[in-house]
């Protein structure tokens, strides 16, 4: 079984970086993933992917007076960092507290970004996050701890929301 990258998201919400801080958290980016829209981080696939609503309205969109979000076909949200302005007016209408402040920090520099396809990279990336909140594992998806693939080398752990909606349901 090959190792993969495992990103735990509620641990990098724990642990981020205080809003006055000059401190920026620190980021992973694939490049195999298309860039027409703008450097994608991993936070921000894995939160659209697992965390967001997908609500049939999307206040997001809505609000946002740059044009920059969308739904893609399977009703996941999906923003164009090159048109987005960074108002944070979708993070401020979103009912769920998706979208996140720090998506928009424009003046981020390269240190604040690891490439993951560079093992050098990963394991700085590593280096620079909380204890256990990115760590390499040999283990697959797993759905009943809450564990999802985001691709061939990236393991999300996040409460996915669809499994708290049937929660909540009963079912």
């Amino acid at each position: 079984m090959a190792k993969k990258l495992l990103i735990d998201l509620d641990r990098l919400r724990d642990n981020r970086p205080g809003e006055s801080s000059d401190q920026l958290r620190p980021d992973g980016v694939l490049s195999e993933y298309p860039n027409k829209d703008g450097r994608k981080t991993i936070r921000e696939l894995a939160l659209f992917r697992y965390t967001c609503r997908r609500c049939e309205d999307a206040p997001c969109i809505a609000a946002c007076p740059a044009d920059a979000l969308d739904k893609d076909d399977e009703g996941m949200i999906k923003r164009s960092t090159n048109l987005c302005i960074a108002c944070k007016s979708c993070v401020v209408i979103c009912p769920f507290g998706t979208m996140m402040s720090d998506f928009f920090e424009h003046h981020r520099t390269p240190e604040n970004y690891f490439d993951l396809n560079d093992p050098d990279e990963i394991l700085k990336f590593i280096d620079n996050n909380p204890e256990g909140a990115v760590q390499w594992v040999e283990m697959e998806e797993d759905p009943s701890k809450d564990i999802y693939q985001l691709n061939d080398r990236v393991l999300i752990k996040e409460k996915e929301w669809d499994s708290i909606k049937k929660l909540n349901q009963g079912e």
